[in-house]
């Protein structure tokens, strides 16, 4: 493991994810493709019980991780992985309630409530580990959910050594990223995906063809 992402997702993970393989540093594992990983997804369901080999074997082949589930278990992975950077990408607390709000959160509750086209794997995932491993299932309380997204990105900062952590906003670019990661920035422009318009959209398609 090369980059191990320590951010909430809905701070530009699918960016940074995309960012990371275009900078040669994948596979780069991202909550998207596990949902639909029925085997993936039980492997991180075992790492949460306690089963450290699940986790192993959950991100096998990838050389990165950002999001969820990846960011669930950062702190194993830090000290798993001594050699690997750190990437905290970070938003404001309040814009970044909004964006979750709408988009991950209100995505989950549909897929709870029509389950046909994800595995229950990727449902039962994303309740453990998201909706009450992280939030305790009190993630519709705002202030809460802010103080548990405030307290997180401080326990990073506090547990990673500076040397080896880049706090990261999307919107600085390549610039900071390649600097960090000592390699060359791209001609081609950072990407930029999955905003709330986008992840809006894309749910909607899926909803549409029966898939969520």
């Amino acid at each position: 493991m090369d980059v191990i992402g320590a951010g909430f997702g809905r701070t530009g993970t699918l960016s940074l994810k995309v960012a990371l393989e275009m900078l040669g540093l994948g596979p780069c594992l991202h909550m998207l493709p596990v949902l639909g990983d029925e085997d993936r997804a039980g492997l991180f369901l075992r790492a949460a019980d306690g089963d450290p080999g699940s986790l192993d074997k959950a991100l096998a082949g990838h050389r990165s991780t950002v999001d969820w589930p990846g960011t669930y278990f950062w702190r194993k992975l830090v000290e798993q992985y001594p050699q690997a950077k750190v990437i905290l990408t970070v938003r404001d607390p309040q814009q970044w309630y909004d964006s979750a709000e709408r988009t991950i959160y209100r995505a989950a509750n549909a897929a709870v409530a029509g389950p046909q086209g994800l595995p229950a794997a990727g449902i039962a995932m994303l309740q453990r580990l998201i909706w009450d491993g992280t939030f305790g299932g009190r993630f519709a309380d705002r202030e809460h959910t802010v103080r548990t997204f405030e307290q997180h990105n401080e326990a990073v900062r506090r547990t990673v050594p500076a040397e080896r952590l880049l706090e990261f906003e999307v919107s600085q670019g390549w610039g900071p990223l390649c600097d960090f990661l000592g390699v060359p920035v791209p001609e081609a422009p950072f990407p930029r995906t999955n905003d709330t318009a986008q992840f809006q959209a894309r749910t909607e398609h899926a909803h549409t063809e029966g898939r969520l």
